[in-house]
């Protein structure tokens, strides 16, 4: 009778563990099994524009004291013709907005 005990009580630990895994593993597979894909990671192409996302000030020269030209509104599409670090480690981006050219101060 002791031994019956101890199969049945061996049978239901086994079981135990077999359901506890079965239910654990799962949560660290991703979702739709073992498929892992490489993340995407999507680059704007050089001759898209760029689009401001708040008004700003079109300068004449990459320098805070330099006159703005113009004011971009939001959404005003420029391309970029080139990246500039100041003398202060501010970055300024000289881009065509339009029929303008000017200096952005970028960060």
């Amino acid at each position: 009778m002791a031994d019956i005990r101890m199969m049945q009580s061996s049978a239901a630990w086994r079981w135990a563990a077999l359901l506890g895994f079965a239910l654990i593993t799962p949560v660290g597979l991703p979702a739709g099994g073992a498929d892992r894909r490489p993340l995407e990671v999507r680059r704007r192409c050089a001759g898209d524009p760029l689009l401001s996302n708040q008004a700003v000030a079109l300068r004449a020269a990459p320098e805070q004291r330099a006159p703005a030209l113009q004011q971009l509104g939001p959404g005003e599409p420029m391309r970029v013709l080139r990246s500039w670090r100041g003398s202060s480690g501010q970055r300024w981006l000289q881009v065509q907005a339009a029929d303008r050219r000017g200096w952005l101060a970028v960060g």
